[in-house]
């Protein structure tokens, strides 16, 4: 396997806990730091959609998944070298609190792992509210927890005043091996970003505005030394990382790949996109809600996102359903996600009990609840032959829904095992070229799966 050094400065945000405010700490250091002329390669630890796309809009450039368990250290480096390699700094920014992740007694799948096998600097990232000596405590347990990871500084959030700032300053300089505060952000609800619909929330350009970004931007440069930080990633070592694919092809793409992007639709792992342009696609961006038609097209991937909070608009969209219904009943390859499978249902089924017709590839109904119906890492089996692979093919992704489906008859090709679950369950739905399921597969975690999908829409079958 084929290694290279790679000097990239960098520094990873890690929470005290869920809700620290590491989404807004690290939007507000990507704006500063673009002030000042500096290209941010922002990244995005555990299986998340949203923060990488807040990310996006900070930094004007796609944030990367980097997830311990479902890709693995060879993927996740050289996703990391590949996306950071022509920037001047990257900030990843964690999932749920350091040490948290798919163990209670290991560190598989937490911000930890992640930061240990880049060899990244962590600044600690937590609620300072009504804390000063004992924010102290907090960072001094997190530094001591594991003897491994490298906490080299915290970022306090949430604070009262700037003397309050400086209490928690002067609390941790008091104590030895007490990480330094580097700063932190004042309590102030006009940078909070908003409750996320159902755990998640768009990724709004009106949310993150020009003048948002910039009021961001001029908080952290007033509550942060932005110069330690700087100086906290360049002193993270080389990487002996795993050359990187690239997505770049000689020739013609062998095919075209229609990927539904808009309001409804917008749940990519940006991995997944890129491995399919390396493997030859060429991938054109279409609206289920807006577009009359489907684009001219050798395949459809159908990404998560929130079908039933537009399903009025779907459902209007008359013209574009039946082409998408024409295209499946062709045998034509279409890979559909979570959100995308409730597309290809014959309806969906809000909370207030309205049935809105969908695509009808399948006969069931994707039924809201108003409760959470799953949630965590999943580890898909092919268990026939389809356009992702044949029979034993595997990979890794995870599910975050809100629905289930009733009353489809279509056969199964997944066999899907929680990383909990004693058994696994049937869970995907099949028919003629389509492929459909609840998990949101991270391709990283067996690249051939893309490379499958791409053969097929070049081939012009499913399976």
């Amino acid at each position: 396997m084929k290694y290279e050094r790679a000097a990239i400065p960098r520094v990873v945000l890690g929470g005290a806990s869920s809700g620290a405010g590491k989404t807004t700490v690290a939007i507000a250091l990507i704006a500063a730091l673009r002030r000042r002329g500096l290209d941010v390669a922002p990244f995005k630890a555990g299986p998340d959609y949203l923060d990488p796309g807040h990310h996006r809009l900070a930094a004007g450039r796609p944030s990367w998944n980097v997830d311990g368990w479902m890709m693995g250290r060879d993927a996740v480096l050289g996703t990391f070298t590949r996306a950071a390699s022509d920037c001047d700094i990257a900030i990843v920014e964690g999932v749920m609190g350091l040490f948290d992740g798919a163990s209670a007694v290991d560190p598989a799948g937490s911000t930890a792992e992640v930061a240990d096998w880049l060899a990244a600097p962590v600044l600690l990232v937590a609620d300072a509210g009504g804390m000063a000596r004992t924010f102290a405590a907090l960072c001094r347990g997190f530094q001591d927890f594991d003897g491994v990871t490298n906490v080299e500084g915290s970022i306090a959030n949430r604070l009262g005043s700037e003397g309050h700032l400086d209490l928690v300053r002067r609390a941790c300089a008091a104590h030895g091996r007490t990480p330094p505060v580097l700063g932190g952000l004042p309590r102030d609800a006009g940078i909070e970003l908003p409750e996320r619909h159902l755990g998640l929330v768009t990724a709004d350009p009106e949310l993150l505005s020009a003048e948002r970004l910039e009021r961001l931007a001029q908080l952290a440069e007033r509550w942060i030394d932005i110069d330690r930080v700087l100086d906290v990633a360049a002193a993270a070592p080389p990487l002996d990382a795993v050359a990187p694919a690239s997505a770049s092809r000689d020739g013609a793409p062998s095919c075209r790949i229609a990927i539904a992007q808009d309001d409804a639709f917008q749940f990519y792992y940006e991995e997944n996109l890129h491995l399919l342009e390396a493997a030859g696609a060429e991938l054109v961006p279409f609206s289920p809600i807006a577009d009359a038609h489907l684009p001219d097209v050798d395949g459809v991937y159908l990404g998560g996102g929130y079908p039933e909070l537009f399903a009025e608009e779907l459902a209007a969209n008359r013209n574009l359903r039946e082409e998408l219904l024409a295209f499946a009943r062709e045998g034509r390859p279409v890979y559909a996600e979570c959100g995308g499978m409730m597309l290809l249902q014959r309806a969906i089924r809000t909370l207030d009990g309205a049935e809105h017709e969908m695509a009808g590839v399948f006969d069931g109904t994707a039924v809201m609840q108003p409760r959470r119906v799953a949630l965590g890492y999943a580890e898909v089996e092919v268990t026939a032959e389809c356009l992702l692979g044949p029979p034993g093919t595997r990979f890794r992704g995870h599910q975050f829904r809100y629905s289930d489906v009733v009353g489809c008859t279509a056969p199964s090709v997944y066999r899907i095992r929680g990383r909990r679950a004693r058994e696994a369950i049937a869970g995907a739905y099949a028919t003629g070229g389509t492929v459909a399921s609840y998990v949101h597969g991270h391709w990283a975690s067996h690249p051939a799966v893309a490379r499958r999908f791409v053969s097929a829409c070049a081939e012009g079958v499913g399976a």
